[in-house]
């Protein structure tokens, strides 16, 4: 008798003549670049340093091609947008030590919004291994201790036999939802040593799938379709999931009203009858979601930002489809589904009833006026018609992507991200630094559409060096830096709690952003807030990189969640 299990896959012609044929010259890191290309990558970010000397040897080798930034944390944002746009796992060389520990903030952001990145950094040689004090440069004594906290998993390397299913089942982890980043390291004498091991020609490069307990299913397809007041939380995991389509079905067939956390941007139409939009961080919003009497909550575990920083309080049942068992009922009792949002999602619009309720779109409308009242009551015309001037010069099929800067802050509630996947912001750990270098990672991905990134002036000196990167592989990215003298966010948070700033802190000596700019054969251009849209335009339509300055003083709109 045969048994699935016992079944193998047959070589082919051509990989038995690779195997008994193989080029000369071949090391250990050939082995880390044939891997990565049977599995289906096509791009390599990073940045070189002597220990991975050998994954660089060996990319001249290959048809992988190679996007080197110059400081590893912006390599890491880069690879994070580019595993957001192609739903990749995207590969990230690092060296050993400072040059990998310098990409752990990228790596957060990473595990923290879902994206799935391949982090590979060499090693010490073998012989240092194990937590000795042997002297070897860039030493520590558990460098792998220093991501375990981070990643979703790691794999250590001690030989070149383990290369392939060490990198092979990496990608199948960062694929796996919840995406997010991984770690492999190989130690450098691994990689530099002639290798007798045939050459690589395929792998197994698809991920587990995550399908939802189907009685957990029917029983919230039951409570949602007996809800007199349903209504719907999206959250980031609908867009990784890629699950929109299946979201808007639901909700219709509920006639759920919707509203999208600042991770899940885009993926439920801004101007749907139903759209509650992003206006998350507002008691108006965050009163209608409590008052409902079923709340689905998919791909989000309703942490600060999505819950208008814990203030939220639903009173009636909440349903959770999340892909991250950590998340579940971490923050509110629920019925909690392990689950990848497509799939849940498909099982629910199965088996669901569908509702009449010909009232929900007159709520949300109400939801909206009300939002939109309290706001207007605050003069802040300049950030709202600086958000409409950039939608208006942004192409509805562009991309975007935001730093940690007040214009952001605002984007994450205002902004209409026309579509999944096409706005994405720092907001998962909220390190600085992040727009530009994630920027040039998504151009890299789809240079077909142009890339805006937004930055402030603290935030854009994170990442000024990647300029040159952008001009040295001429990428598609048009870079907003609102310039107002320091860091805005915090000097407003300063102000508000403690009466001012400590200026100290605050203020900052910048550059001439537009003569920086054009050091590295960039056009730049000094704009207005009423020339903004006209100058985007220009700049968004000009092939290569370009940079924007705006100088502007913004404010944030008052919050909600410090009320009473």
């Amino acid at each position: 008798m045969t048994h699935d299990h016992d079944l193998v896959l047959r070589p082919t012609e051509a990989q038995i003549s690779a195997a008994l044929n193989p080029p000369p010259g071949r090391i250990g890191g050939d082995l880390v670049v044939e891997t990565l290309a049977g599995l289906g990558a096509t791009t390599v970010f990073g940045l070189p340093g002597q220990h991975a000397l050998g994954m660089f040897d060996a990319l001249r080798r290959s048809d992988l091609r190679y996007i080197g930034l110059r400081v590893e944390n912006n390599a890491g944002f880069a690879a994070d947008a580019y595993g957001r746009i192609t739903g990749e796992a995207a590969p990230l060389f690092l060296s050993t030590g400072p040059g990998a520990l310098t990409s752990l903030a990228a790596l957060q952001e990473a595990a923290a919004a879902s994206a799935p990145v391949l982090a590979i950094s060499s090693q010490i040689p073998t012989a240092g291994l194990g937590g000795g004090r042997h002297g070897y440069l860039h030493e520590l004594p558990d460098q792998s201790a220093s991501f375990r906290g981070v990643v979703k998993s790691v794999h250590t390397v001690r030989a070149q036999s383990q290369i392939p299913s060490a990198i092979e089942a990496a990608w199948k982890s960062a694929l796996t939802a919840p995406h997010g980043p991984v770690w492999v390291e190989i130690p450098q004498d691994v990689l530099l040593a002639p290798t007798p091991i045939p050459v690589v020609t395929g792998g197994d490069a698809f991920p587990e799938e995550l399908p939802p307990r189907p009685e957990l299913t029917a029983l919230a397809a039951d409570l949602l379709s007996n809800a007199a007041r349903p209504a719907i939380i999206a959250g980031g995991g609908v867009v990784r999931a890629d699950a929109s389509r299946k979201l808007r079905q639901l909700a219709e067939a509920l006639q759920a009203p919707v509203v999208t956390t600042p991770g899940g941007k885009g993926a439920f139409p801004w101007t749907h009858p139903l759209s509650l939009q992003s206006w998350i961080e507002d008691r108006h919003t965050t009163d209608f979601l409590e008052e409902a009497d079923v709340l689905l909550v998919v791909g989000s575990g309703l942490g600060e930002l999505s819950s208008n920083y814990h203030t939220f309080k639903p009173r009636g049942r909440v349903v959770q489809i999340e892909a991250d068992l950590g998340k579940l009922e971490s923050n509110h009792p629920a019925l909690g589904i392990h689950a990848d949002a497509r799939l849940a999602l498909q099982a629910l619009l199965e088996t669901v009833s569908p509702r009449e309720d010909t009232q929900a779109p007159e709520r949300v409308r109400e939801v909206l006026a009300r939002v939109s009242d309290r706001i207007a009551t605050q003069e802040l015309t300049l950030e709202q018609e600086l958000l409409a001037s950039i939608r208006r010069a942004l192409p509805s099929e562009a991309l975007s992507f935001w730093d940690m800067t007040i214009l952001a802050y605002w984007a994450w509630s205002a902004f209409d991200a026309k579509g999944p996947n096409r706005m994405h912001s720092a907001q998962g750990a909220g390190g600085l630094g992040y727009g530009f270098p994630a920027a040039l990672g998504a151009a890299v991905a789809d240079p077909s559409v142009p890339v805006l990134a937004v930055s402030g002036d603290g935030g854009a000196l994170y990442s000024v060096a990647e300029l040159a990167t952008a001009r040295q592989y001429d990428l598609n990215v048009t870079w907003l830096i609102v310039d107002d003298g320091g860091y805005g966010i915090l000097r407003e948070y300063m102000t508000d709690a403690f009466g001012e700033a400590t200026a100290t802190a605050t203020e900052l000596t910048r550059p001439d952003y537009v003569a920086l700019a054009e050091s590295f054969g960039v056009p730049g251009v000094r704009t207005s807030p009423s020339a903004l849209a006209d100058d985007l335009s220009k700049a968004l339509a000009s092939p290569g990189p370009s940079v924007v300055v705006l100088p502007a003083l913004l404010r944030m709109f008052a919050p909600t969640h410090l009320d009473g």
